[in-house]
């Protein structure tokens, strides 16, 4: 018995079979989801645009021509990422430094760069999906090659750029940790805060550490209008009140003459008071800082809140994360050596006309030299050196070398500066700098002689000088 062919059933209307027919043909003309039928130039049409949506939108590309699962999985990962950004940049609008006291916070840091890398890896992933679909084996061979280069750009470009972000945060986030253990904030003392700034030097020609650069930042906490006092490391007689624990051993001031100078306060009390400080470490300070900014308040009358220490040992490695740095060497000045007429000396800087670039190591002697200059000499080369980082501090250069930076950062900065303080000095920096600081040094070539000290004098011309950005 043969058998009879079925006849297919009839659409109940022709309503139904024009909307049938319509989906159908929508269906099969789909360069995106039926590429059997489509033409060589609408396969390069339809690579371009699985490109452009990987680009612009990552995931959609899939929605509309791959795997809708992951196609799910990558756009709500790209939605993840925007909302989080979306939600700093609003933030940021509102108050930036909200938005900086949370990116500082190292469990947030940390985990919006674990976010970006695995993002840079799912980016990845698409990118070589949108490949795949794109059949670039259909295509002509010119169209083919041109595909693929794009392709490859795009995955490697835009890859590169996610995993740096979260590199970068990553690498941010562990110099913070790292520099800025002590948690809580600082209030203003009469408006400001200031900042204890000391540059410590224990190279191997050096017993113990000494901070021969020496100075108060101080900040007006509304403005940001800000000045620095520089205080000479051959400074005698400083002074403690009542409330510091050196009113004990020293009543009448670290007087002595010439073996009593402000900056061997620091070893002085390493070596023979540390008991006087007993709660230094875990305040993330030692006993030698702490008497230096018993001195130092007791020079200038200002209550200092926090420090700042700069280990000039590792001061070249800074300096070469950020490329060197440009200075104009006045005199030559000897690399090393002891002897007075410099025949020991391991190197030369010599004078020029025009800046010379130096690394971290020739900038270092730059700032350190004695031979044939005064104290006040190398206080002057220092500022030169400050200035010279600030200027190589341009957004561009930090971005660029910013990992560099940051593993330097945490080798060479010591310091108490609360972590919630971050955003505060951040805010104040970004306004200090568009007013400028002001630089008052404690030297006699302004009327301050460091082996007879006028201390009534000094303190009226800091309060003056805080005031008016002048002496007078």
């Amino acid at each position: 018995m043969s058998s009879v062919p079925t006849r297919p059933a009839k659409p109940a209307s022709g309503a139904s079979k024009g909307a049938s027919s319509s989906a159908s043909g929508s269906t099969s003309n789909s360069p995106f989801r039926n590429v059997d039928r489509a033409t060589p130039e609408q396969l390069r049409t339809r690579a371009w645009w699985l490109l452009v949506f990987t680009l612009i939108v990552p995931g959609l590309a899939q929605l509309v021509g791959g795997n809708r699962k992951l196609a799910r999985f990558g756009l709500r990962a790209t939605i993840t990422m925007w909302a989080t950004l979306g939600f700093l940049l609003l933030l940021g609008l509102i108050n930036r430094g909200w938005v900086i006291w949370l990116v500082t916070l190292p469990f947030v840091g940390t985990i919006i760069s674990w976010m970006l890398i695995a993002y840079a890896l799912v980016f990845l992933v698409l990118a070589v999906d949108a490949l795949r679909l794109s059949r670039l084996g259909k295509l002509f061979d010119r169209d083919k090659w041109i595909a693929l280069g794009a392709f490859a750009l795009v995955a490697t470009l835009g890859t590169s750029a996610i995993s740096w972000a979260g590199n970068f945060v990553g690498a941010g986030t562990g110099a913070i940790g790292s520099i800025f253990s002590q948690q809580g904030f600082s209030a203003p003392v009469d408006g400001r805060y200031n900042i204890l700034l000391l540059g410590s030097d224990a190279g191997g020609d050096r017993f113990g550490v000494r901070p021969d650069s020496i100075s108060v930042v101080s900040i007006d906490a509304s403005t940001g209008k800000t000045v620095s006092i520089s205080i000479p490391r051959n400074l005698q007689k400083a002074p403690f009140s009542g409330d510091s624990p050196l009113w004990s051993v020293y009543p009448n001031g670290w007087a002595c003459g010439n073996e009593c100078l402000i900056n061997a306060l620091y070893k002085d009390v390493m070596d023979n008071h540390q008991d006087l400080y007993p709660d230094a470490e875990k305040q993330g300070s030692n006993p030698g800082i702490e008497a230096t900014r018993d001195a130092v308040e007791g020079v200038t009358g200002l209550k200092i809140q926090s420090y700042v220490q700069i280990d000039m040992s590792e001061f070249a490695s800074l300096i070469d994360a950020l490329g060197g740095v440009r200075i104009k060497i006045k005199q030559d000045l000897p690399i090393g050596g002891q002897r007075d007429d410099a025949s020991d000396a391991r190197g030369w800087l010599r004078a020029s006309a025009e800046p010379q670039l130096l690394t971290g190591y020739q900038a270092l002697w730059y700032a350190r030299s004695r031979h044939g200059t005064s104290d006040y000499d190398r206080m002057l080369r220092q500022q030169e050196i400050q200035a010279a980082i600030l200027k190589q501090m341009d957004p561009a250069n930090v971005l660029n070398r910013f990992q560099q930076i940051a593993s330097a950062s945490k080798e060479l900065v010591l310091t108490d500066v609360p972590s919630g303080m971050l955003s505060v000095y951040l805010d104040l920096a970004i306004k200090a700098k568009k007013l400028g600081i002001k630089n008052l040094a404690l030297v006699p070539k302004n009327g301050f002689e460091p082996d007879a000290p006028d201390f009534g004098k000094i303190r009226g011309a800091v309060q003056t000088f805080i005031a008016k950005g002048k002496l007078s």
